[in-house]
């Protein structure tokens, strides 16, 4: 299984009490036939001309009403971050873990590569932080990076925690100990995870890491909105909605009014950059223009 989805699947099934667990488990398992015995589902998931989001937003559809909140949070996510061609196999191997994940009350994960074992870490961040207020994920960030810096600091924590052969329970112990009360309950169940999911000789870079990961995602929760005028209610909500479709996340906007861009919206989120504006238009007018004037005048030359 992708090991991004594990960490997910892993947190998802972990908040749920034990028979709910086995019940998402048969879940996922009737889907996995159901998609397998239907040649037009099976190629819409596996077809690589779709984006992730947007198969993850078919499939929502497709199971809104049908299967537990989890079962479809699981299958969405997977359907979003699994290449399209795995996408159908990686159904059978959620349904198995689910079923391990009820069954077994012991947490064993298979020891993975550094940067695999660190995006497990990131599945499960992002089961996590998908139902925090954005406006707390500056602070999550600052306490796991002063977790880090502890552990870098102080010989014998650091001894203990990137200890592989130390019993799991004792170094989930001395997390909580150093842990439980100073920071809020999603740093500590972050923390509790690298030590639980990632390499034990790479808790600090795994925390580093997840720091970078955290930040991230706050970039992909906020659009930053440059506007010539103030968006009305409806025109908001349009505009979070169809951020929405595009990333697969909840937006929330930030408004910044720019009379210089005459009209239109210029928007930023994560690594994208939107520009409906009236200048950002008449710039591209301009230099469509000054291109066009280019080839002319060489055509004239050569002639």
């Amino acid at each position: 299984m992708l090991a991004q989805l594990e960490g997910f699947a892993f947190a998802q099934l972990s908040a749920l009490d034990a028979p709910s667990q086995g019940a998402v488990a048969d879940e996922l398992a009737a889907l996995e036939q159901s998609v397998l015995s239907n040649p037009q589902l099976r190629a819409l998931l596996g077809d690589t001309s779709l984006t992730g989001v947007t198969r993850a937003a078919v499939l929502a559809d497709l199971l809104a009403d049908k299967v537990r909140a989890t079962t479809s949070r699981v299958v969405t996510y997977a359907a979003e971050h699994v290449p399209a061609p795995e996408v159908v196999s990686s159904l059978g191997a959620l349904a198995h873990a689910a079923r391990l994940q009820h069954e077994n009350t012991s947490t064993d994960f298979v020891n993975l590569s550094l940067l695999e074992a660190r995006r497990r870490v990131y599945g499960f961040a992002d089961a996590l932080l998908e139902t925090v207020d954005v406006a707390n994920f500056s602070a999550i960030e600052d306490e796991l990076f002063q977790w880090a810096r502890a552990v870098e600091h102080h010989d014998d924590l650091r001894r203990l925690l990137l200890d592989r052969d130390a019993p799991l329970e004792v170094r989930l112990n001395t997390t909580n100990a150093l842990l439980v009360g100073r920071v809020n309950d999603t740093t500590l169940a972050l923390a509790r995870f690298v030590v639980v999911g990632g390499r034990p000789r790479d808790v600090v870079g795994t925390l580093d890491a997840l720091v970078n990961y955290v930040a991230a995602l706050r970039d992909w929760r906020v659009a930053r909105v440059h506007t010539a005028r103030e968006l009305d209610q409806a025109s908001r909500d349009e505009l979070v909605s169809s951020l929405a479709a595009l990333t697969g996340k909840s937006v929330e906007l930030e408004i910044d009014l720019d009379a210089q861009l005459l009209g239109g919206v210029l928007v930023e989120i994560g690594d994208l950059r939107l520009d409906a504006t009236t200048r950002g238009r008449l710039a591209a007018l301009r230099e469509s223009v000054n291109s066009s004037h280019f080839y002319e005048s060489a055509l004239t030359r050569n002639d």
